[in-house]
């Protein structure tokens, strides 16, 4: 159970809640304003006759005062307040912060779940993230737009959707919010609760970590530079992602406010200006209690409730452990959204139904791909983050509990992070399931534009071969301190034949926090990310901190991350005249079925030396070619590259070039080879054109040849 609130800081928010002064209380009771003064200020306690005349007064119960885990019901009731019009008529039509990221539940996972990781309380320990789905209908949605006092808010939202708005894309959010809920009798709630981190800490008003998130745009309130979000927008994604603008809040805090710290509530609904009964309403509005302190009592701000007032609104948390539970109202997400192929309500509540599964699977899918090095642990380090998703139907599970296993979503770079923390990395792939380091530098400028001096700091690459579940091979994905991925980008210039793979980047404090440089590197590379923290590269907050040139340093980074991760999968010379893969050199075959007699003088022809190949990811055949040419090759000659398919009977099918380059000592030209004067080799790349293959390049060989004009082939 909650620890009791002191009596005097509770007693004196009860006065201010019921209106009433310490003399109006004393007169009351009968008593001297002294000894009502000696109460709130903690020097004594009334005694047990006295406390049954306070309740009386304040119009609550014995239990209330004793327990004092929650607020009395007499005073001021819980209700919304909207936020007047501006005086010099000026109008907002929108939160512009809400419009920078697009209303999808992947880039809410991706804000939200980024969000509870820099506010992990306890660093020894994972934040844990749950994001639950709960499908309201009938009698279950009526309760709760009960609780919500609906019937004060829908005034606003018809006054938006009426005929003549001109509130835009905002208006028809709304609008199709307001049908999925009277004409479908349905709303989605979609709560992210995390564990283990700070809370909504701090004053209703002053600077703090809940005036940041529920009174004010644009501001962070993130000072460190292992944080992940740096502009105060993520918590936009919230509201975003509300058909009705509306979020509602329950923050256990790991610091206590006004002596306590379990079920302080709030709720901001985001709206565009409008006029409703007469009046006009700048945009926001708060549902808590009325403020006496403020200069209009209308004014509301949070207030400690009761658990069954927090059972009611959806917001019961599992534990007392600190963190913050946000309700989003009307939960809607435009990437899994289907067009409705009918107009009737059987099928169009089939289509409700599979959004909700398709929210589910995408948070899921999302929380993994962003998310999976924050799951990750291995030797002393433990996971930085623990993640899950579930889904109910009016109280009833209709999808159980899902926990994110980056193992499953991310294998190969799983396998990789953890052979990093585990101390168990290779110089050199030679075998599949190793991991090889190397590591990267970077030169992160000084402050203030300053050309002379440099931190280096050392970033950690890991290379390991690619699994089918990872998604597209030949990746290198980076990151720094929050083992958040920020970068994925794709490994270019890889030669042809080199084993499918995965690479990662460790920056900042994710390189070690012995690593060289490591703050340094964390403050640059934060300072190069814009809100969406997809990418590094310039940013105003770059240009201004360091120097109009600081993100060549960046591209540097890049430039000699890619080509340590060409280093460490090179595939060493021996073993491609070997064959590369045994199962890829079975199926390879240089020249035709039958070798002629090798030419001499004027008619010799280069020959096939060793050929590397592999099946890419879109089914085609990648080959690189050695050629070797022997003294007295007629090198003004052009050769032609085919290359055909190996089938047991008939004439074998040609299997055309999508692509064909040199590489070194010969030029291509119309598709010809055309060696250049004293070469004694020559190396080309192929690529087979898939959309032209009469069979699956899996279920056939290759054979690769050398022709001239005069049909002479090697």
């Amino acid at each position: 159970m909650e620890a009791a609130e002191d009596f005097g800081p509770w007693l004196a928010r009860q006065l201010k809640n019921a209106k009433k002064s310490q003399t109006d209380l004393a007169v009351e009771l009968g008593m001297t304003r002294a000894a009502v003064s000696a109460w709130i200020v903690g020097r004594s306690v009334p005694r047990d006759e006295t406390i049954r005349r306070i309740a009386e007064v304040l119009k609550t119960d014995l239990e209330t005062i004793h327990t004092r885990s929650t607020d009395a019901h007499a005073g001021l009731p819980v209700t919304w307040y909207h936020r007047p019009a501006h005086v010099d008529g000026g109008r907002e039509y929108g939160n512009a912060a809400a419009f920078a990221f697009e209303a999808d539940v992947s880039v809410l996972a991706r804000e939200a779940t980024q969000n509870s990781l820099d506010e992990r309380l306890d660093p020894t320990e994972p934040v844990r993230v749950r994001y639950t789905l709960h499908e309201l209908t009938g009698e279950a949605l009526a309760r709760f737009r009960e609780a919500i006092d609906w019937e004060r808010l829908l005034p606003h939202y018809e006054a938006l959707t009426a005929d003549g708005s001109r509130q835009g894309k905002v208006s028809r959010t709304i609008a199709a919010g307001l049908r999925d809920m009277y004409q479908r009798d349905r709303l989605v709630l979609l709560r992210v609760d995390d564990y283990n981190a700070t809370g909504l800490t701090g004053d209703d008003y002053a600077n703090g970590r809940f005036a940041a998130v529920v009174r004010r745009q644009l501001d962070s309130h993130k000072s460190s530079a292992g944080a992940g979000g740096s502009y105060g927008l993520g918590k936009a994604t919230l509201w975003a992602t509300s058909r009705l603008g509306l979020v509602l809040i329950n923050s256990t805090l790991s610091e206590p406010h006004e002596g306590r710290t379990e079920r302080r509530l709030i709720g901001r609904l985001d709206l565009p200006w409008r006029e409703v009964d007469g009046r006009e309403f700048a945009g926001p509005a708060w549902f808590g209690r009325p403020d006496p302190d403020t200069r209009s009592a209308d004014v509301a701000r949070s207030w400690w409730a009761d658990e069954e007032t927090v059972e009611k609104l959806r917001l019961t948390r599992e534990s007392a452990a600190p963190g913050t539970s946000f309700l989003i109202v009307g939960a809607h997400d435009v990437a899994s959204l289907a067009p409705v192929t009918g107009t009737g309500d059987e099928e169009a509540g089939a289509e409700d139904d599979d959004s909700v599964h398709r929210m589910h699977a995408r948070l899921v899918e999302a929380l993994g791909r962003n998310f999976w090095a924050a799951m990750t642990g291995g030797g002393d380090h433990k996971p930085h983050l623990e993640a899950s998703v579930r889904t109910y139907r009016n109280g009833e599970v209709l999808i159980a509990e899902e926990r994110v296993d980056p193992a499953v979503t991310q294998p190969s770079r799983t396998r990789a992070l953890r052979a990093f923390l585990e101390g168990d990395t290779v110089d050199r792939l030679t075998a599949r399931g190793q991991v090889a380091r190397a590591t990267v530098r970077l030169n992160v400028p000084l402050h203030g534009g300053q050309v002379r001096g440099s931190v280096p700091h050392e970033a950690v690459l890991l290379v390991t071969h690619a699994e089918d579940a990872d998604g597209r091979p030949n990746r290198l994905v980076s990151m720094r301190g929050n083992h958040m991925t920020v970068k994925d980008s794709a490994v270019t210039n890889v030669p042809i034949g080199t084993n499918p793979f995965q690479a990662i980047l460790l920056t900042g404090r994710a390189a070690g926090q012995d690593a060289p440089g490591a703050e340094a590197a964390e403050e640059f590379l934060r300072a190069s990310e814009p809100p969406e923290h997809n990418k590094w590269g310039q940013t105003e907050e770059l240009r201004l901190t360091y120097s109009p040139s600081a993100h060549r340093r960046i591209a540097a980074l890049t430039t000699a991350a890619n080509n340590a991760v060409r280093e460490l999968v090179a595939v060493p010379r021996a073993k491609r005249r070997n064959g590369g893969e045994a199962k890829i050199a079975g199926r390879l075959k240089v020249g035709g079925a039958r070798k002629k007699a090798r030419p001499t003088g004027a008619a010799a022809l280069p020959e096939l030396d060793n050929v590397d190949a592999l099946i890419d990811e879109t089914g085609a055949w990648a080959v690189t070619v050695d050629v070797r040419v022997s003294p007295g090759v007629d090198t003004d000659r052009p050769v032609t590259p085919t290359a055909k398919f190996d089938v047991r009977s008939g004439p074998r099918p040609a299997a055309p070039w999508k692509e064909l380059v040199a590489v070194s000592g010969c030029e291509v030209v119309d598709g010809s080879l055309h060696l250049l004067p004293g070469s004694r080799k020559a190396v080309f790349r192929g690529v087979t054109d898939v959309s032209r293959h009469p069979v699956r390049a899996q279920l056939t060989g290759l054979v690769v040849e050398l022709r001239t004009g005069t049909g002479e082939q090697t």
